[in-house]
């Protein structure tokens, strides 16, 4: 049983300090998931926390012996999820108008280029249907192998490789002018 399994047996009997040990271990990543799923760090924030009230909430339902990431993950997206359906039932709240770029000190052409290609890649992953994005944030920048997304989502793995693949075809076509610019 890895660690992060046995805190959660000991959360499971209501010892606090281990929650408070999961959550010092998983803030960092919680919160970098939800930022690129809902592109606002302070909403990203927000929904972090209420990511592990939600994990104390729901001990009970954790499966003793179960991977803890994707089980987390799972609550994450969730809430990820819920937020953005908020945010399109009130257009008057974009989510352009939540997402903040991050303001490098760098200069020069290269730095500026560089910023306005990042800026891109996040405005393309940004218009991604939630999950196709989902998928793509879970296994680009968390790194998670599709059986965890598949858990993680509650999807197949066979749906996991699907939303990828369109994920990154539409991703490929929004971004063809930036490759073509690399190549040249």
């Amino acid at each position: 049983m890895s660690d992060d399994a046995e805190l959660m047996v000991r959360v499971q009997a209501g010892d606090e300090a281990a929650l408070g040990t999961l959550m010092e271990r998983w803030e960092m990543p919680v919160k970098g998931l939800l930022r690129r799923l809902v592109q606002n760090g302070a909403e990203a924030d927000d929904l972090a926390q209420e990511t592990f009230v939600r994990v104390w909430e729901q001990r009970a339902r954790y499966r003793v012996g179960a991977a803890f990431r994707p089980w987390m993950f799972a609550i994450a997206v969730n809430l990820a999820r819920n937020r953005l359906r908020w945010w399109r039932r009130r257009p008057e709240v974009t989510l352009e108008a939540w997402s903040g770029g991050d303001d490098g000190a760098a200069s020069g052409a290269m730095a500026a280029e560089a910023r306005e290609r990042a800026e891109a890649v996040r405005r393309a992953v940004a218009e991604l249907p939630t999950d196709l994005r989902e998928a793509l944030v879970l296994a680009e920048y968390e790194g998670m192998p599709q059986a965890e997304i598949a858990l993680t989502a509650g999807v197949s793995v066979k749906a996991v490789e699907s939303r990828l693949y369109r994920a990154r075809g539409i991703l490929r076509t929004k971004l063809a002018s930036w490759t073509q610019r690399a190549g040249a």
